[in-house]
């Protein structure tokens, strides 16, 4: 049973995409967002559902919510598995939980947990 386990958990380490710093460049939407096991309404949050994050290659970061944007810049741990978001001199971490090409997903214990798709402009 203890081997059934370990393989498990090893094949499900297998289906985790670890995503570079080339891959996150780009405009991300939330899509989901989930806190404290409880799935949050982003149209009635944020009074609209055009939430977006953009990563450029040189650190700069963008948070849009509608029209209104919050400048920062962003850094990926070494091994790609933590991302700090650093505004006004506060970083926050996120666990990186998934990412792919097209799909991100990040957690921070106070926050919650984002899902992130990319938009091809």
């Amino acid at each position: 049973m203890r081997k059934l386990i370990l393989a498990f958990i090893f094949l499900l380490g297998l289906t985790v995409h670890a995503q570079t710093s080339k891959e996150l460049i780009g405009k991300w939407q939330l899509v989901k967002w989930t806190k404290n096991g409880k799935e949050k309404n982003i149209q009635e949050h944020f009074k609209t559902d055009q939430v977006f994050q953009i990563f450029n290659e040189n650190g700069d970061f963008n948070s849009l919510i509608g029209e209104e944007s919050h400048k920062a810049k962003w850094e990926l741990s070494k091994d790609n598995s933590e991302l700090t978001i650093v505004s006004v001199l506060i970083p926050v971490k996120f666990k990186i939980d998934y990412f792919d090409s097209q799909k991100r997903i990040i957690t921070s214990p106070q926050v919650g947990t984002f899902e992130y798709k990319k938009v091809t402009e």
